[in-house]
């Protein structure tokens, strides 16, 4: 029995309560089930694993409940690779993958079966089905994601028969799995690469799902910009919510904590904090993505004059950023260096840098010692998938020393952000900070912008916003 809580109202379970509960209850197996849109997909994503490591053994762990607060937990979100070999989202499970003689693998998704009704497991604890939801069965589970499950309660007996199998698994995802295995470091750190590796890549699904994230974010923005008055009335806060709820509605989640940032917020990379206030006349700086219910984000920015129209010094910041976005835009293209948006985007702001008098030229020199990373911060994009920062643990010859193939997904957002104690620039353009960031999938031809819907040079920004705002 799950332990209680230490100061609940009850003090047990009578005999009679226990028998009471176990019965009249239907019988609420579903048959109408079919696979899964993405199940053939996520067959193929194994068939590729497999490939990569003949011979041995791979776990990929979906992870664990973490707790927020006393009995209290964070919304589970599973590790991104199970997802991308499984196409599932369940916890407390693992994707294993078994060696054949033949060099290839057998696959086996271990899960939480559903609780029984012949004890109290299902009605005791708060992560039992009565308390938390209906969870598959194994059979359901197994015809949607089209590969054979196993109660997960077996695993570690399981994984002991073969002891002597080599074997990786995923670390830091599931610690009482990785405690169950004997493995070594190193050669799990290459199977957590490969997992990335294959996601720089995406197919013909995933590009949906990508399409289908980005379209609710671009109707997100708009809602934003039709409340905008509204927040000016309240806080940042204000446009968060408009956003959740776009994402909420449309999606499962939105994809990382959204950037709301007005006033000199606007030159916090990473401000999420979203408790400022709105004032016209200063810029909001709105970084957002929704996430679908199949786990993949868009990841779009937008800088907003909050009165409708930008003040000269913040135009003149603004179109600076906006002809890099163009330079990096240009460069993304089948077999270009992954590194060429980047350096196109960035070496358009030093000149700027450096015609403004911000930083000392000449430009070559200035970029080829990073003068301007104090005015831009950041790189100019990444890759963008299942997570926010997609493929972050994919070989460095893989990604950033590689060259773009058609099916990346990638964003280009070149910024400037002006800190308000930066001395070094004129008074009036201290707490600026404008970032534009569009997510574009690499093509046969060369490019599309997934994330056109929405405007992106000042004079396009203006008429939105004269268009939609509140």
């Amino acid at each position: 029995m799950a332990k209680g809580r230490k100061n609940g109202l009850y003090e047990g379970v009578s005999e009679e309560l226990s028998a009471l509960m176990r019965t009249g209850w239907a019988d609420t197996e579903r048959h109408d089930l079919e696979p899964a849109e993405q199940a053939p997909y996520a067959a193929a994503r194994r068939v590729a694993l497999s490939a990569l490591f003949p011979g041995e053994r791979l776990i990929v762990p979906s992870g664990n409940l973490k707790t927020r607060s006393n009995d209290d937990t964070y919304p589970f979100r599973p590790y991104s690779g199970y997802v991308h070999m499984t196409g599932d989202q369940a916890r407390d499970g693992a994707l294993v993958l078994e060696p054949r003689a033949d060099g290839g693998h057998d696959a086996y998704c271990y899960q939480l079966p559903r609780d029984s009704r012949d004890n109290d497991e299902f009605w005791i604890g708060y992560t039992a089905e009565l308390w938390m939801g209906r969870r598959r069965s194994l059979a359901e589970a197994e015809t949607v994601l089209g590969l054979p499950c196993r109660d997960v309660r077996t695993i570690t007996e399981d994984l002991a028969a073969g002891s002597g199998v080599p074997t990786r698994i995923v670390r830091g995802v599931d610690p009482a799995l990785e405690a169950a295995v004997t493995t070594d470091e190193e050669r799990d750190v290459e199977l957590e690469g490969a997992l990335s590796d294959l996601r720089l890549v995406k197919d013909t699904w995933e590009l949906g799902e990508m399409r289908k994230a980005v379209d609710s974010t671009v109707r997100g923005f708009t809602d934003c910009v039709a409340e905008l008055s509204r927040a000016v009335a309240s806080s940042e806060r204000w446009i968060e919510g408009t956003f959740f709820r776009r994402a909420r509605l449309e999606g499962n989640h939105v994809g990382y904590g959204s950037i709301c940032a007005a006033g000199d917020h606007a030159t916090i990379m990473h401000w999420t904090d979203n408790d400022g206030p709105v004032r016209p006349g200063e810029l909001l700086l709105l970084d957002a993505g929704v996430e679908t219910h199949s786990l993949y984000t868009a990841d779009v920015t937008r800088t907003l004059p909050i009165s409708g129209t930008f003040t000269p010094v913040q135009r003149q910041v603004y179109d600076a950023v906006y002809e890099a976005q163009e330079a990096g835009m240009a460069a993304v293209k089948p077999g270009a260096p992954y590194r060429d948006f980047h350096e196109a985007s960035q070496r358009h702001l030093t000149a700027r840098l450096v015609e403004w008098g911000f930083i000392e030229g000449p430009v070559d020199r200035a970029y080829a010692l990073g003068l301007q990373r104090r005015f831009t911060m950041a790189g100019t994009g990444h890759m963008l998938g299942l997570d926010v920062h997609d493929c972050a643990q994919a070989r460095t010859e893989e990604y950033v020393d590689g060259v773009l193939e058609p099916g990346m997904v990638l964003t280009v957002e070149p910024g400037l952000y002006f800190q308000p104690d930066d001395l070094t620039v004129p008074e009036e353009w201290r707490g600026i900070g404008v970032r534009i960031e569009d997510d574009l999938v690499v093509t046969e031809e060369g490019h599309e912008n997934l994330s056109a819907g929405l405007p992106r040079s000042s004079a396009e920004v203006e008429a939105w916003m004269a268009r939609f705002a509140g």
